[in-house]
């Protein structure tokens, strides 16, 4: 009867899942500001090694791509400590 019991526990601690469907929610919210801040942050590059391109020092790329990418970390981190089962 004890090894019945055990087997049980042991079906039902392999069918729960840490997160929940709001975890893996906010989980791609997080990866898309951050997909998003690397494309941003990519190009201005020059074909020619010696010609120097100023735009590689715009804006887009030096201030908003990496406080996307930062959100996104900020996004994760808040999934990953997201308790979907507390009520208020």
């Amino acid at each position: 009867m004890g090894e019945q019991k055990r087997k049980e526990e042991a079906a039902v601690r392999r069918a729960t899942f840490v997160f929940e469907k709001k975890n893996y929610t906010f989980m791609l919210i997080g990866v898309a500001f951050i997909v998003l801040g690397f494309i941003l942050m990519t190009g201005g590059g020059s074909d020619d090694p010696n010609v120097f391109n100023p735009e590689i020092y715009s804006w887009r790329r030096i201030r908003l791509a990496p406080a996307l990418i930062l959100i996104g970390f900020g996004i994760e981190v808040y999934a990953i400590l997201l308790n979907p089962h507390k009520t208020k």
